[in-house]
């Protein structure tokens, strides 16, 4: 439950994130760990967002990006656009990359989850229409028989794919409930992985990412947090809280949400499991030590800053902000969608991204793919906090000068040994 200390720290926490109180969490660019970056083994287009290899995220990480970037008013360089439109395939599907887009598509290479990451990007930019229309109806010719989606079509459905094309057909206006196979639904598909009344108290809500090989469904976090987003009926990009929201906006109390409300129940698993777990969720590949699980964090945020429960999705995003380096700057170079996710999350609460802790998201996306066609000019608070951010020279330096240059006294005056400190990365 939220207690009435833990709002207060959340009120705090808020104006903390708000007024860049902490070390940033991300290298600024042409930094030593951007120096180190390995190069890609397949060329990356100029296009692209990011310098890693593309093979796997290509599509997904450029949506992200368009998407995260649109958020802010920034126009995208047409290439951007260009180059994400230009990888669907002829049937409507997205591939995770594809190097050769005069070369058709391999059926089994298709990715229903870079598909909603462009579908989403797509439908905010705007002027797509025939791209989303196509995809929406690709996503029925792959629907499998229990009305989920699996990662790449021809494979048995999983929970993080159904939650992420559920969000995609949301966004593209397309009911989830009318896109059917074998009379199943695509909300059937996604509510067929979560676990319900009967399962463990703790794991109420809770989706899994496929049921195991006796057929029982188990708890995953990496799977609840895609999936609850679209369990509330979100897409991306989540709607813009308030700052006053973002301190004060506690949503369904833990403990009280029912078992059998898909929504409320998801986003009080997930409560639980970021409050239990220090604010972040983790993952544990076998063999390994458990570990930070960054994304998942992220999807969390969003999905609960989704269903109302802004102050504890703020907790989460607060973690990221000075935990999340490693993610951003994994294997040395930035990464994009890590950065858009970060973006998509401080909007949703209510936070500024160009006024993240010490960092500005913004920027840092802008740099790692083309530049933008246009981007906002700088708000009055922003060109305020920037002028007072940068400033050497303390009040008192200007007020002395004033009253000696009106007494016609010329004094030199050092700069003040308390002038405020300069926090730009």
């Amino acid at each position: 439950m939220l207690t009435a200390a833990r709002l207060g720290a959340v009120a705090l926490t808020a104006a903390a994130v708000l007024a860049g109180s902490a070390a940033p969490v991300l290298v600024a660019a042409g930094s030593a760990a951007a120096a180190t970056a390995s190069p890609s083994p397949v060329p990356v287009p100029a296009a692209l967002y990011g310098k890693g290899d593309p093979t796997y995220d290509g599509v997904w990480r450029q949506g992200l990006s368009l998407l995260a970037l649109h958020t802010q008013g920034v126009t995208p360089a047409p290439a951007a656009v260009d180059w994400l439109t230009g990888q669907q395939c002829a049937d409507g599907g997205w591939p995770s990359y594809n190097a050769d887009p005069t070369k058709a598509c391999a059926a089994a290479s298709e990715d229903t989850n870079a598909t909603a990451s462009a579908v989403q990007a797509l439908v905010a930019l705007g002027g797509h229409d025939d791209a989303v229309s196509k995809a929406v109806a690709w996503y029925r010719t792959v629907q499998n028989k229990d009305g989920g989606w699996s990662y790449n079509p021809g494979t048995p459905s999983d929970g993080n794919s159904t939650g992420l094309v559920v969000s995609a057909l949301l966004a593209a206006k397309t009911d989830p409930a009318t896109v059917t196979k074998d009379g199943k639904s695509g909300l059937d598909g996604l509510h067929g992985f979560q676990l319900g009344c009967t399962a463990a108290k703790a794991d109420q809500g809770a989706f899994a990412y496929q049921p195991d090989k006796t057929g029982k469904l188990v708890a995953n976090d990496s799977a609840s947090s895609q999936a609850a987003l679209a369990a509330g009926g979100g897409f991306l990009p989540v709607a813009a809280a308030t700052s006053s929201a973002s301190a004060s906006a506690a949503g369904t109390a833990a403990g009280t949400a029912s078992c059998s409300d898909p929504e409320a129940s998801a986003s009080q698993y997930l409560e639980q499991r970021l409050s239990s777990g220090g604010e972040h969720l983790t993952s544990q590949l076998a063999g390994a030590a458990p570990s930070p699980d960054y994304a998942s964090t992220a999807w969390a945020a969003l999905a609960l800053a989704n269903s109302g429960r802004t102050a504890d999705a703020v907790q989460a995003v607060d973690w990221l902000r000075t935990n999340g380096e490693p993610w951003v700057q994994g294997n040395g170079t930035t990464a994009p969608a890590a950065l858009a996710l970060l973006i998509l999350d401080a909007r949703a609460t209510g936070l500024d991204p160009q006024h993240f802790g010490t960092s500005n998201l913004v920027t840092q996306l802008e740099a790692t793919g083309p530049a933008p066609a246009a981007t906002p000019a700088p708000s009055a608070s922003a060109s305020s906090s920037d002028a007072s951010n940068s400033s050497t020279f303390s009040p008192w330096w200007l007020i002395l000068v004033g009253l000696a240059a009106g007494a016609g006294i010329g004094i030199y005056i050092s700069y003040s040994r308390k002038h405020r400190t300069n926090r730009r990365a």
